[in-house]
């Protein structure tokens, strides 16, 4: 009988290490070498922390989990100065495409956009029953 619990993300990820390698052959149909390092970026004035941006490189894509200013500080070129540098190192890894998910319409869709992304599809009520926006700027 088969019992679906809850487990500790440890337990997960050795799971996951011991696993995915052939579970990726199958998906894709050839050998896959996963490759996935999450890279935290922090904005700093006056030795304080101003903004943080969350990157993830995966295989070739290069995505943005977060990107946080304190709202004190907005509309100072903080953001814009921590999406450059992130498509920057995600330039190294040797990512053709950057993306990240936003709702859809808000100002976080446009200051994407002034960034120089594009939106690349819609997710119908995708997170707190809101459309998102998938947006993606090519890098190569």
């Amino acid at each position: 009988m088969v019992e679906v619990l809850r487990i500790e993300p440890e337990r997960a990820q050795r799971f996951v290490d011991a696993h995915e390698r052939e579970a990726l052959r199958a998906l894709y149909g050839f050998a896959v070498v996963p490759l996935e390092e999450r890279i935290a970026l922090g904005a700093t004035e006056n030795g304080e922390i101003a903004g943080i941006a969350s990157l993830r490189i995966a295989a070739s894509l290069g995505h943005l989990d977060a990107i946080v200013v304190a709202r004190e500080l907005r509309r100072r070129g903080i953001g814009r100065a921590l999406v450059e540098r992130a498509c920057e190192l995600a330039n190294y890894y040797n990512c053709h495409k950057m993306t990240a998910t936003v709702p859809l319409e808000s100002g976080a869709e446009r200051f994407l956009v002034a960034c120089g992304f594009s939106r690349e599809c819609v997710l119908a009520q995708h997170a707190y029953k809101v459309d998102a926006a998938v947006m993606r700027l090519f890098l190569l």
